[in-house]
């Protein structure tokens, strides 16, 4: 396979094919692709659990999350707590849709997926990987506050003498790089043969003259927080500040929207989590298995990194893939999970702010 940045780019059409704007003039009006249940009706199928993680990632211990059970499954509302309500509410929108229309009808029955490796010290990331059976494919993070260049060098090439030459390496600073940080940090990282670098900068303009700055080196580079943070997701396309796109179910709004959004904008996708349970990465599955094409691994193995889970048989890697189908949470799991009853009546509260968000009927104002 050419590297990513050689490909002829496919380019974004004239008409915006993923419909109306998601937010509407900055009204905060969001667009549901589900009929909006009642209010009530999501609040008596709610369960809120708290899990804990084997390890540290980006600075969380615990991962909360609130699951709904639909007419057509299982389904999870989890924005990160610090997000605020309009943003919640994309997340909330997909939850809806997921658990209440039909998933798009899978193009295969398996999605080969990478390990993501924490920005543990170098000594661990054997220990890491070992937890992901089979993958082919590891996802380093890189740039975590609080630590220095060396780190992420000593972590990747701990990486590399896991995965052998043949293993993939892919690295994610979350924008944590200012423009020349990147460029010399990319330049310390090439040796190891990277597959790409997952939002080296924050923000579209300095990705793009990153791009600019490294193609010589053969370097893909992929944006993620410019397509789920940004108010139009497909203005990193627009740039050419990317050469392919991570993707997520839940913060863009659901499974159509985002097969919408890929389908505009023209490059190659990678699915990823946001730390979902596996009720959550079922929904991510579902949109990589609906992608006509799908040229990298996916970062939809991270149930890898928890303690506990919502399901009686987490979705975890098997032979570098997981398994197409929707996930069901277990009774027992769930019980065992249970969040606090403090923890619990957040999370509603926050459905409940979101709901009104979704149907019309709230003020829209910041903050969780």
């Amino acid at each position: 396979m050419p590297p990513a940045y050689a490909r002829p780019r496919r380019g974004l059409r004239n008409r915006d094919s993923a419909g109306a704007p998601w937010k509407d003039g900055g009204k905060g009006e969001i667009r549901v692709n589900a009929p909006l249940p009642a209010l009530d009706d999501l609040l008596a199928r709610a369960h809120v659990v708290a899990l804990p993680l084997v390890t540290r990632f980006r600075g969380v211990d615990v991962r909360e999350a609130l699951l709904l059970e639909g007419p057509e499954g299982w389904t999870e509302f989890s924005p990160f707590v610090e997000y605020d309500d309009v943003e919640a509410a994309a997340w909330l929108s997909a939850s809806i849709e997921y658990g209440w229309t039909p998933a798009p009808a899978p193009l295969r029955d398996r999605i080969a997926v990478n390990a993501t490796v924490p920005a543990v010290a170098a000594d661990q990331v054997a220990a890491v990987l070992d937890r992901y059976d089979g993958c082919r494919t590891a996802k380093v993070k890189v740039a975590e506050r609080g630590q220095v260049l060396a780190d992420d060098i000593a972590r990747v090439r701990a990486a590399r003498e896991v995965m052998g030459a043949e293993g993939r390496i892919r690295i994610d600073a979350n924008g944590g790089w200012n423009l020349d940080e990147a460029e010399h940090a990319l330049h310390a990282l090439a040796e190891f043969d990277l597959e790409y670098a997952e939002q080296p900068c924050a923000t579209v303009d300095e990705l793009t003259e990153l791009r600019r700055r490294v193609h010589y080196m053969g370097i893909p580079i992929a944006a993620d927080e410019s397509v789920r943070k940004a108010g139009d997701p497909l203005a990193v396309a627009r740039a050419g500040a990317a050469d392919l796109l991570v993707v997520k179910a839940q913060p863009l709004g659901g499974v159509s929207r985002a097969l919408a959004i890929i389908a505009e904008a023209g490059l190659p996708a990678v699915v990823s989590s946001a730390l979902d349970t596996s009720v959550g990465l079922s929904m991510g599955v579902a949109l990589a298995a609906a992608l006509p094409d799908l040229d990298y691994d996916c970062g939809l193995g991270t149930a890898s990194l928890f303690e506990a889970d919502v399901a009686a048989a987490p979705l975890r890697p098997r032979a570098g893939s997981l398994a197409v189908g929707r996930v069901a949470a277990d009774p027992e799991a769930l019980a065992a999970a249970a969040a606090s009853a403090e923890r619990r009546e957040w999370w509603l509260d926050r459905l409940t702010r979101c709901h009104r968000i979704l149907s019309g009927t709230a003020d829209v104002v910041g903050g969780a």
